[in-house]
This record gives C-alpha cells, sequence and structure tokens, in this order.
C-alpha cells in the first residue's frame, strides 16, 4: 500500500467520522434539550430504558456519546444502575443505524448532499434550516468519506499477502478480536471501523467469517470512551461505564461460542457482504440485549462486587413532600421542615467542605460542591412552588404566617448555599493565582468558620424539633461571629501594617471572612423563624 493510499485511506476515514459527527449534532441541535430530558423521564423501566436509548443513539449517531451522557445522569443522581443498564443495551443496538444506513450504498448522493447542506448551512434563514443543513451536509461527508475508503482500499484486493493477513482473522477469531478492540478503542467509534470493514467487503477483501470477530471487537473498543469519561465521577458512575464494558465482553463470549451457527444465520439475512456485516451488527447487539436485559440485576451486582464502595451520590428531587399531602396541611408542614433542613444540611456541608479548599484545593471536592449547589437550586424551587400551593388550602392564621416564615427559610437556605458557591470560587482564585495565606490567617478562617457551622447546625436543629432553646443559642452564635468578624478584620489591618500579609491574600480573606458572617445572619434568621412564637423574645430579625 502506497503512502498515497495510506493518506487517502485517512483522510475518507476522517471525511466518514467528522460525517458522522456533523449529523448527529445536527439532530441532536434539532431536537434541544428533549433528548436529555427524554432520557431523564422515560427509563423508569428497563424495557422502555432499551427502546429510549436506541432512539436516541440513533438520532446523535453514537452509542458512546449515549453511554457518557448516561455515566453523567448517574453521576448527577438523576438515574440509578438498573435504568442506566437498560438505556446501555439501547445504545448498543441504536448505534448499528449507521452501518445499516451505510449498506444502502448512497455514495451518488455523497457530492449533492455536501453541496445543499452546505448552502443550507450558511443560507439558512432561521436555525431549523441552519440545522437541517448540518444534518445533509453530515449525511454527504458520511459517504464521500465512505466512498473515498473503498477507492483507497480496492488495490489491496490484488495483494496477496494482504489478503492472506486479513484471513488470519477468520481462521483465528480470536485475534480478529482484540483488532476490533484495539483499532475502535483508539478511534472511539465502532460506526467507523465498522465501515472500513464495509469498505474492505465492498471490495470483495473481507468474508462474513472474517468480519465477525473484529465486529464482536468493535463492540467492547467502543467502552473506552464511557470509561474514559467516568474517571473522577463517583463510583456509581464508574460502576455504570463498567455495565457497558461487560455487556459487550459477555454478548462476545456468547456469540463466539456459536459462531458458525451465528454465520449460518447472517448468511441468510443477505447476498450483499456489506449488508451481512449491518446485519451482523445489529443482530449482535439485538441478541445480546434479549439475553441479558432480564439478569440486568445480576449484571449490576457483579459491577459493584467488582468495584466495591459506597456510593457518593447527592439525591436529586424532593425528598420528603408530595403533592398529595396538601389536603393535609399539618403533615404538610411537618414534611416541608424536614426539606429544608435537608437544603440546609447540604449547604452547611458545602460550606465547611469549602473552607477546606483554602488548605488543600482539590477539583473533586469542588465538582462535589457544585453539584450540591445544584441540587439546592432544585430544592429550593420545588419546595417554593409546594408551599405557594399549599397557600392556596383553608388555614388558620398562624398557619399562613408560618407559610411566609418557611418561604423565607428556603431563601435563607438558597442563599448560605450561594455563600458557599462564593467561597468555592474564592479557594479557586486564591489557588489559581498563587495567593499565600499566613498560618495565622488559616488558624483564623478555621476557627470562625467551625463557629459558624456550628450555629447553622444549631439553627436547622431548633427547626426542624422547633427548639427555642436551641434557637437561644443561635442568637447569642450570632453575637459571637459579629465580634469574631470585627477582630479577624482588626488582625488583618495589623499584620497588613506589619508587612506580614500579602496585600492580594488579604482581599480574599476579607471577603471570606464577610461570606462567613453573612452565613451567620442567614443561621440567625432561620432560629429567629422559631422564636416569633415566643413571647418573650423581642429581638428584631436580621436579614
Amino acid at each position: 500500500m502506497s503512502l498515497e493510499q495510506v493518506f487517502t485511506l485517512l483522510g475518507g476515514l476522517g471525511l466518514f467520522i467528522y460525517g458522522m459527527k456533523l449529523m448527529g449534532e445536527g439532530l441532536e441541535k434539532a431536537a434541544g434539550n428533549r433528548l436529555k430530558n427524554t432520557l431523564e423521564l422515560l427509563t423508569r423501566n428497563r424495557v422502555l430504558g432499551v427502546i429510549v436509548g436506541a432512539l436516541v443513539t440513533a438520532i446523535i449517531q453514537s452509542s458512546s456519546a449515549t453511554t457518557v451522557m448516561v455515566v453523567g445522569l448517574v453521576n448527577a443522581g438523576i438515574m440509578d444502575l438498573y435504568q442506566a443498564a437498560g438505556v446501555i443495551m439501547g445504545a448498543n443496538i441504536g448505534t448499528t443505524i449507521t452501518a445499516q444506513l451505510i449498506a444502502f450504498k448512497l455514495t451518488k448522493l455523497a457530492l449533492p448532499a455536501i453541496g445543499i447542506g452546505t448552502a443550507l448551512n450558511l443560507f439558512g434563514k432561521n436555525k431549523s434550516q441552519k440545522f437541517l443543513g448540518q444534518i445533509i451536509l453530515g449525511f454527504g461527508l458520511l459517504f464521500y468519506g465512505m466512498q473515498t475508503m473503498e477507492v483507497a482500499l480496492k488495490p489491496l484486493a490484488k495483494s496477496k499477502s494482504f489478503v492472506d493477513f486479513i484471513a488470519q482473522f477468520g481462521k483465528t477469531p480470536i485475534l480478529g478480536v482484540l483488532v476490533g478492540a484495539i483499532t475502535t478503542g483508539i478511534i472511539q467509534s465502532s460506526s467507523a471501523t465498522i465501515g472500513i470493514l464495509q469498505a474492505l467487503a465492498s471490495q470483495g477483501i473481507v468474508n462474513i467469517s472474517i468480519a465477525l470477530p473484529i465486529l464482536f471487537g468493535d463492540n467492547i473498543g467502543t467502552c473506552v470512551t464511557a470509561l474514559l469519561a467516568s474517571i473522577g465521577t463517583n463510583i456509581t458512575a464508574k460502576r455504570a461505564a463498567l455495565i457497558h464494558l461487560l455487556f459487550n465482553i459477555i454478548g462476545t463470549i456468547i456469540l463466539m461460542s456459536i459462531l458458525p451457527i451465528y454465520k449460518t444465520i447472517i448468511l441468510m439475512t443477505s447476498s450483499d457482504p456489506v449488508r451481512q456485516i449491518a446485519n451482523a451488527h445489529t443482530l449482535f447487539n439485538s441478541i445480546n440485549t434479549i439475553i441479558q436485559l432480564p439478569f440486568a440485576v445480576f449484571l449490576v451486582r457483579l459491577v459493584t462486587l467488582v468495584l466495591p464502595g459506597k456510593p457518593d451520590i447527592v439525591e436529586h428531587g424532593v425528598k420528603y413532600i408530595d403533592d398529595r399531602l396538601l389536603e393535609t396541611p399539618s403533615i404538610a408542614f411537618s414534611q416541608v421542615r424536614k426539606e429544608i433542613t435537608r437544603m440546609g444540611t447540604l449547604a452547611m456541608e458545602n460550606v465547611a467542605d469549602t473552607i477546606k479548599l483554602f488548605m488543600n484545593y482539590n477539583e473533586k471536592e469542588v465538582k462535589k460542591v457544585i453539584e450540591k449547589e445544584t441540587v439546592i437550586n432544585e430544592l429550593a424551587r420545588e419546595t417554593t412552588r409546594f408551599l405557594a400551593m399549599l397557600s392556596q388550602k383553608p388555614l388558620s392564621s398562624d398557619e399562613s404566617r408560618l407559610i411566609a416564615d418557611m418561604i423565607n427559610a428556603v431563601n435563607d437556605m438558597a442563599r448560605v448555599g450561594d455563600h458557599a458557591e462564593n467561597l468555592m470560587e474564592l479557594a479557586e482564585f486564591k489557588y489559581e493565582n498563587h495567593l499565600p495565606f499566613t498560618d495565622t490567617a488559616l488558624k483564623e478562617l478555621n476557627e470562625m468558620s467551625g463557629v459558624v457551622i456550628d450555629s447553622l447546625k444549631n439553627a436547622l436543629n431548633a427547626f426542624l424539633n422547633n427548639d427555642i432553646k436551641l434557637a437561644n443559642k443561635v442568637v447569642i452564635e450570632e453575637d459571637n461571629i459579629d465580634e469574631m468578624d470585627k477582630l479577624l478584620r482588626e488582625n488583618h489591618i495589623k499584620r497588613l501594617n506589619e508587612g506580614a500579609c500579602n496585600p492580594s491574600s488579604g482581599v480574599i480573606f476579607l471577603d471570606v471572612i464577610s461570606n462567613l458572617e453573612r452565613i451567620g445572619d442567614h443561621a440567625f434568621n432561620l432560629a429567629s423563624y422559631i422564636l416569633k412564637f415566643d413571647k418573650n423574645y423581642k429581638r428584631p430579625q436580621v436579614w
């Protein structure tokens, strides 16, 4: 094979992959956020999960992309492993649409599609026309890339040494599996490597006996993308990526054990070798899903054994409130207290975690803080909505006032979350700009944050249990926090005057204690909602 032929093959492969990517992105943009929302909403049933996974992958043209999306949803706690298993199996079926499309041999439409797609993409009057142009352009590039690969591979049909080399994969199937897995692992697209197989088949270089083991390996190699995406995620997301790998390995073992029978079935589906490869790809994933879906629970248990450990997931969505409770206000109020306390606890954990970032900055911890802040905002929206609906019910005057206090409590805990996010950004700025803190400054931050976190913890317990005594303790702690804020500012000015402190670091330090002091204010606010009903309490609320 000459250097020119190698470059032609690589160029064709590049056009093929780029066309597939462009077409998938165009379809995804046309669908908007509906794909991800569909994954989130329609995966409660495993069979439905398979269907959704197949449809989404058929649209975005990449099982790897769907699996990466699933890993992200599992990492966020939106989807569990049982739901993920069904979607991953469906994604493997959906990705076979590209091979089936290639088997129609629409290469004559490639250049007209490129022309029409480019025109629509450049001159389209609205987004819909531009997205359509992107889809058509991607379609054209995919088939033009396929045609280019076929041209590059055509001379190899006359090369006895190459044909003999390829024939070894049919004689030693395990070798074919390894080649398929490694090639796809490098390219990170099973559709691309199967496209190469189809190009070889179109030139008579590859028959179904040679293609099948390589095809099985392609399905294993495509798991690399999801495995890479799982790096830095929680243990459950890593298990989801491992499910994808084990699903394909188990399927390969099953079909390799009945390879002669499977080959006979494929030969019966079509006389065209290109279509045979497409059918083999579709049937492999369909049969694999039919066999393994009923045993998905065992697959989940297997990955849990391989990757042991406690899941580190923040649960999304409300846990205690339900619209069915609106008809029983007394129970509804009790459940809202629990939901607000849960929200406040997440915010409190974020405060503690962000203070640690000033001593030891860690990207993994930053991701956890961001994830929890997302949940805090979700809880704030849902709890406020629930309280607004509850306010429409027949309530006593005390219950009506309690609604207002609880809405304020939600806002206070959301603000604590926002202050924690501010602290995270300050820690990030300190780390990125290599700003040093003196040992004294770090000690003072630890002391003040400890007092603030204790105050917030007491306020949450007082709010949950309607504890007047504990709420009064928070009031006293608020005075201590204000005094500490004043003292730390004075100490900081003294260090600046003595030249012991970096001025830029000093700005960060002042912002940190300012955020901590405000968190103390919100803890005080939460306690004050309890004290409002205590006749002996006279102190005005801090806002």
